[in-house]
């Protein structure tokens, strides 16, 4: 073929791509969230709480209730933001962990020494719940710090104690910490000082190595304070949850272990079920929840693989032993039954992050163990999987509705034009040596 036919040939390769990019657009499902209710009778009663972090470059993180039906009764929606963890208080307020991007002319000036472009301002807020279902939430208190990056180094969870402290995790300064309402610091843990170089849980355990305080060492993602008042931190860069007891400090007991990717694999919020003295945790690069004893760390009950769900950040067991899991990948919540039926689903959320039946008390009271429930794994095929997570990848900077065919348009795209664009610059070269020959 001469070259002439052949980028003929090309063009025409292109604009059908750019002509059939443009039909999939047009045709590309972009409509909002929407619930499906498969199995009405089964479905445990009340709203859900959820949040969202949201994809790409976008920083439009959201909290939302939202009925059963799908119908929203309020949104929180935090400018510039992403946001994890939140729950409803007893006093009907909102507690919700906000990671806001800064530009540098509000940012402290030591906080601007690696990346002068921006940097992160942490907080940890409480809404007035009588404000919600208002244009203007009104901020009743607030606990804020600034990290150098967006990345890695926002403030995933923050719990409301009975004291009325405020437990919190930072996983950008690698610690957990309680504040008091007058923005006290009242109890610190530093992971360099129980899980660095020369701490018994290294000599035991093992674990990645710190490489500098901006980099992303232990990605602590959740603190709860379990009824004998220690702390269960979640760990996920060591693949491991940890008790502590607050008034040592020490590492008193662990589930997991720093590269056990067959017993949890880069978890997020783990829940204990302290009346089972179990732990249920979304065990994410597994693509499953999964339920351990914390004694003996034997698997007790499993929902997952990546047919099933795809990078799961949180998981709660409901008192009629349903469980709601956020399919984070998928953009969904749902709700399994015993049996691993999906009786209810939330969809078309942007990488949601949490979320809670709001119906279910505070305290819990007794649930269903998973031992009584049935276990249920399915995994996609090799190649499946890889197409999967160049789909999710493709996320972080493409809209959220881009899937795999609008991919493959573009990518074909991009490759009959960087062939035609090739094609001339070799045409340039002959050219340029023809004429120095001459």
């Amino acid at each position: 073929m001469d070259r002439r036919t052949r980028v003929v040939a090309l063009s025409a390769v292109v604009l059908v791509l750019t002509a059939l990019f443009g039909l999939q657009v047009a045709l590309a499902d972009r409509g909002g969230p929407s619930a499906t209710v498969s199995s009405p009778d089964e479905q445990y009663p009340g709203n859900t709480l959820i949040s969202t972090q949201s994809y790409g470059i976008d920083y439009d993180g959201k909290a939302m209730e939202v009925t059963p039906e799908g119908e929203r009764v309020w949104t929180y929606e935090p400018p510039n933001s992403r946001v994890f963890d939140s729950e409803m208080l007893d006093n009907g307020n909102l507690l919700v962990s906000v990671a806001t991007k800064m530009p540098p002319e509000d940012c402290p000036e030591e906080q601007l020494r690696v990346n002068a472009e921006e940097c992160v301002r942490n907080r940890v807020v409480e809404i007035d719940g009588d404000t919600l279902e208002n244009d203007e939430k009104e901020v009743v208190w607030n606990h804020t710090w600034y990290d150098e990056f967006i990345s890695h180094h926002e403030v995933h969870d923050a719990d409301r104690l009975e004291s009325g402290e405020t437990a919190v995790i930072d996983m950008g300064e690698d610690r957990a910490f309680t504040v008091a309402r007058n923005g006290t610091i009242t109890w610190q843990w530093n992971a360099t000082e129980h899980l660095g170089e020369g701490t018994e849980f290294r000599e035991e355990y093992g674990g990645p190595e710190r490489e500098g305080p901006e980099s992303d060492w232990t990605h602590m993602n959740d603190i709860d304070r379990l009824s004998d008042g220690n702390f269960q931190l979640s760990i996920r860069n060591f693949d491991t949850v940890v008790e502590v007891d607050p008034e040592t400090n020490e590492v008193v007991d662990a589930v997991g272990e720093p590269d056990d990717h067959g017993t949890l694999y880069e978890q997020h919020n783990p829940r204990r079920l302290e009346e089972w003295g179990t732990v249920l945790v979304a065990d994410s690069e597994n693509n499953r929840v999964v339920e351990y004893r914390v004694d003996n760390e034997s698997e007790v009950w499993e929902y997952g693989g990546s047919d099933l769900l795809h990078w799961p950040r949180d998981a709660d067991r409901l008192p009629n032993g349903n469980t709601l899991i956020v399919d984070t990948f998928n953009d969904r919540v749902i709700e399994v039954n015993a049996a691993g039926e999906v009786v209810w689903e939330y969809g078309g959320l942007a990488l949601p992050y949490a979320a809670d039946r709001l119906s279910v008390p505070e305290e819990d009271g007794e649930t269903v163990p998973g031992w009584h429930l049935s276990s249920q794994s399915a995994n996609r095929s090799a190649g499946q999987e890889a197409a999967s997570r160049v789909e999710v990848l493709a996320r972080f900077v493409l809209p959220n509705w881009i899937a795999l065919p609008h991919l493959l348009t573009l990518g074909t795209g991009a490759l009959a034009s960087l062939a035609i664009v090739v094609d001339f610059a070799v045409l340039g070269v002959r050219t340029g040596v023809r004429r120095f020959r001459d």
